[in-house]
């Protein structure tokens, strides 16, 4: 199914749960002002009328996907067109504690050897916000990251927890995995997942979200 080296894995996974992680020694961090609200989603000059084209998320995705992949997280929210307000993150080695499910059990035969978490707040600066989950779980080989993207990806089976959203200051969201990305490289799979947080978000977007953050490099 998938060959060494970066292989990008869509996922339909349906709701497989979230709850609230329990943390410590989490970095929650303002972030940087970049970005301009919801102003990504037009481009051009605009032709008669002066109305200026609207570009669709399907099309923006692909800059974006190409600054995650850099490592530029801001980057890639604002050509999605939205900024990051806050995040957490949180990094060690205990998978088994943090997730559920048939997940659990694949970790409780295949430990982990690290497990990195982040927690992204965005917004279109017109009170519409989303959050964004990625985990990224590295395992000794790569054969143990291909079994567990089967998984994971299956209906029902289970999750690795997100961080809570309340380490940004927002009301408690439940993660369902309706909008889900993975991506395996190498050894390691990124497992994204976004929810609507206010205001209204187009599905859309929120897929677009998943499938950009899981193009993120491990922190």
């Amino acid at each position: 199914m998938a060959t060494p080296g970066r292989i990008i894995v869509g996922s339909n996974k349906g709701s497989g749960g979230g709850g609230v992680a329990l943390v410590a020694a989490v970095l929650v961090v303002l972030a940087g002002a970049g970005g301009a609200g919801g102003a990504a989603l037009n481009s051009g000059a605009g032709g008669a009328g002066g109305v200026a084209p609207v570009t669709s998320v399907g099309v923006l995705k692909w800059d974006a996907k190409r600054s995650a992949r850099g490592g530029d997280t801001e980057g890639a929210m604002r050509h999605l067109g939205v900024r990051i307000d806050k995040q957490a993150l949180k990094q060690e080695p205990d998978c088994l504690e943090n997730s559920f499910g048939e997940v659990r059990n694949f970790f409780a035969r295949n430990p982990c050897t690290a497990l990195d978490r982040l927690l992204l707040a965005v917004g279109d600066g017109a009170g519409n916000a989303s959050v964004v989950s990625v985990a990224w779980v590295t395992f000794p080989g790569r054969n143990q990251a291909r079994q567990f993207d089967r998984v994971i990806g299956s209906h029902g089976s289970g999750d690795v927890r997100p961080l809570s959203t309340a380490l940004t200051g927002m009301a408690e969201v439940s993660f369902t995995a309706a909008h889900y990305w993975s991506e395996i490289r190498d050894t390691t799979i990124a497992i994204a997942e976004a929810e609507p947080a206010a205001g209204s978000v187009d599905p859309e977007l929120l897929d677009a979200l998943a499938e950009v953050a899981a193009q993120l490099p491990r922190p």
